[in-house]
C-alpha cells in the first residue's frame, strides 16, 4: 500500500504555508487584545475550557468553532480572530480546546467536543451553529452522529476541509502520533454513521490538495449534503471567510438560522 503522507500534507504545498500558524496567533492575540471574553470549564483537564467572544448586547445564537491541526497541534485562542464574522452579526463566538494526540485518542476528543457543545449550549440562548476546519471538521462533522449524543439546539453543521474518513491517514507518517487502527477509523469516520438530521453544508478550498477535495465530497456524497468548493481558496486561508460578516462562507453558517 502507499505512503500517503505527501497527499495529507499542507504546509509544504502552499505559498509561505510556514508563515501561517505565527500569522493566526498574532491576528488572534491582537483580537483578543481589544474584544473581551471569558473561559468556561467543560471538565477538569487543562485544556477542557472554551473561550466565549460575546457581542453587544443578547445574541442571537452562538457560533462554535474548532481548529484543526490533525487533532494534535493548535490552541483555540489561536484562532480567536475568526470571531469577527459572528460578532459583527450578533453572534456569540465559542471556541473549545481539546486535548491532542498522542496524549489521547481521537476517541476521546470527539468525547470531550461533545462535552463541551453541551456546556456552551447550557450557558446561553438560542440556536448552536457548528463549524470547525480540517481536524476540527472532522469533530462538528461527528457531533451530527447519534452516538456522539449531539444537542438538540444545533441548528446547522458546516464541516469545512473535513477529514470524513480516517482510514487512509493510517498510511501516513503522522499516524504514529494519532494511532489510528481500523476499529478506530471505522467508528470515527463521519462517513460510516448516517447523516444527521441536522443541516449539513460542506465547504472546501477549490485550491486544496486532491486528498481534502475527495475527502469533502465524499462526506457531501455519503450524507447527501451541499458541497461548496470555495474558488481559490487553500487549506490555510479557506477559513479566513469567517472574519467577514457578508462572505460566502459566513452566510451559509448563519443566513436564515434562528
Amino acid at each position: 500500500m502507499p505512503d500517503l503522507s505527501d497527499a495529507y500534507s499542507n504546509t509544504a504545498h502552499i505559498p509561505g504555508g510556514t508563515a501561517y500558524p505565527a500569522r493566526w496567533r498574532a491576528k488572534a492575540a491582537t483580537f483578543r487584545a481589544t474584544h473581551p471574553s471569558e473561559i468556561v470549564a467543560y471538565g477538569t483537564g487543562r485544556r477542557e475550557t472554551v473561550r466565549l467572544i460575546a457581542p453587544p448586547g443578547p445574541a442571537q445564537g452562538t457560533l462554535v468553532f474548532i481548529h484543526g491541526g490533525y487533532w494534535s497541534a493548535f490552541h483555540p485562542d489561536d484562532f480567536s480572530h475568526l470571531a469577527a464574522g459572528a460578532l459583527a452579526r450578533g453572534w456569540r463566538m465559542a471556541l473549545p480546546g481539546y486535548d491532542l494526540c498522542p496524549s489521547v485518542r481521537i476517541s476521546t476528543i470527539t468525547r470531550q467536543i461533545a462535552r463541551a457543545v453541551e456546556r456552551i449550549a447550557t450557558g446561553g440562548k438560542g440556536p448552536l451553529v457548528l463549524t470547525g476546519h480540517s481536524a476540527g471538521g472532522h469533530l462538528v462533522a461527528r457531533m451530527g452522529c447519534a452516538d456522539a449524543a449531539p444537542d438538540a439546539r444545533i441548528a446547522r453543521i458546516i464541516p469545512v476541509s473535513p477529514l470524513a474518513d480516517l482510514a487512509p491517514l493510517m498510511r501516513t507518517t503522522m499516524n504514529g502520533k494519532l494511532q489510528i487502527d481500523a476499529g478506530e477509523a471505522q467508528a470515527e469516520s463521519p462517513v460510516h454513521h448516517p447523516a444527521p438530521a441536522t443541516q449539513v453544508h460542506v465547504w472546501v478550498g477549490a485550491a486544496e490538495r486532491p486528498a481534502f477535495l475527495d475527502q469533502a465530497r465524499l462526506l457531501a456524497r455519503s450524507w447527501e449534503a451541499p458541497l461548496t468548493l470555495d474558488p481559490g481558496r487553500h487549506h490555510f486561508d479557506v477559513i479566513d471567510g469567517c472574519e467577514d460578516p457578508d462572505s460566502p462562507l459566513m452566510r451559509a453558517l448563519l443566513d436564515g438560522v434562528g
